[in-house]
């Protein structure tokens, strides 16, 4: 007996076996439509990138068909191979059975325009710090560029290797405590090839950088707090613990960073840093201190920035 698209009895399609999609599926539009309604029926959590059931669709699909995002609207209604719906049926099933997010399906995120690879070994770059970086810190940094960075906390190594590719005379350094992390972020300076001004270190906040100073310090820490962690969706339980939770008011990292950020900072030096939801702790916990709260154009909340002078002043509040 034939199985046809439209039977009533089962508004998901993902039940039925890849020969049957493929058989009455054809064209990039045509799955663009299948792909947004199931992921519509499934109730999927859109926090890595994309922001609906539709834009989903269309990261999952042009990825899968390794499209840029502003390709040619006429290649809507090319025929796709059938390895090439195949791997678009695969990849939409396993994003709604397992919720495991996009970018780890398809192994690769975009940061601030830059292509980055990414896994389970590390956190999904999202931080609107991207904006910060396609403006070259120009806020900070109005006449020449910081010449040298520190990401600290970096992950995959977006946001430092992103500020080397847009500050070609700076030298950055890409800090972590994990291991595993690294690995990542050495595939992309490699990636990037920027081997030559970008270099890794690992680190347990500053303790790995005795010595060192910058004239930025940026960083996108661990600042989940343990209610927030507690009740994130099923796709954020895919991140490594380690780069989300930091104590009972996602404060601990964060608080080491500001005790110790003006030992390895230049004396006209900054530090930026994004503490997300957990900005009301951040006001909370030091009241006194004039944090300078960022403006997002596309959105975004909880990075402040502090100057170097501002921390001496407020040493004895991070001590």
């Amino acid at each position: 007996m034939t199985t046809h698209l439209n039977d009533e009895t089962s508004p998901s399609m993902l039940s039925l076996p890849e020969s049957a999609l493929v058989s009455e599926l054809f064209t990039l539009r045509d799955y663009l439509r299948w792909v947004s309604s199931e992921f519509y029926l499934a109730g999927l959590h859109y926090g890595h990138g994309t922001e609906s059931p539709w834009d989903e669709a269309v990261a999952l699909c042009l990825g899968a068909l390794h499209l840029p995002w502003n390709v040619d609207p006429a290649v809507l209604d090319a025929r796709l191979l059938p390895i090439e719906r195949e791997r678009i049926i695969r990849l939409a099933r396993e994003r709604v059975t397992t919720r495991r997010p996009l970018p780890y399906l398809l192994g690769e995120a975009f940061f601030a325009g830059f292509p980055f690879s990414v896994d389970e070994r590390v956190l999904i770059p999202r931080s609107p710090i991207a904006e910060l970086i396609e403006d070259g810190f120009a806020a900070w940094f109005p006449e020449e560029p910081p010449a040298r960075v520190l990401d600290l906390c970096t992950g995959s190594g977006c946001i430092g290797i992103a500020t080397a590719l847009v500050l070609p005379t700076s030298e950055v350094a890409l800090a972590d405590i994990s291991q595993d992390a690294l690995a990542v972020v050495r595939q992309n300076i490699t990636r990037h090839d920027v081997g030559d001004r970008v270099r890794a270190v690992e680190s347990d906040v500053f303790d790995g950088l005795e010595g060192q100073r910058f004239d930025l310090v940026v960083s996108n820490p661990p600042y989940v707090d343990a209610r927030d962690l507690a009740t994130m969706p099923a796709e954020f339980r895919h991140e490594p613990a380690l780069a989300l939770g930091a104590g009972s008011d996602g404060l601990d990292i964060v608080r080491c960073i500001l005790r110790e950020a003006r030992q390895h900072l230049t004396d006209e030096g900054w530090l930026i840093v994004e503490v997300g939801n957990s900005d009301r702790h951040v006001e909370a916990a030091f009241p006194e201190v004039p944090f300078i709260w960022l403006e997002f154009e596309r959105g975004g909340q909880g990075v402040f920035a502090l100057s170097a002078a501002e921390l001496d002043a407020h040493a004895a509040s991070f001590a």
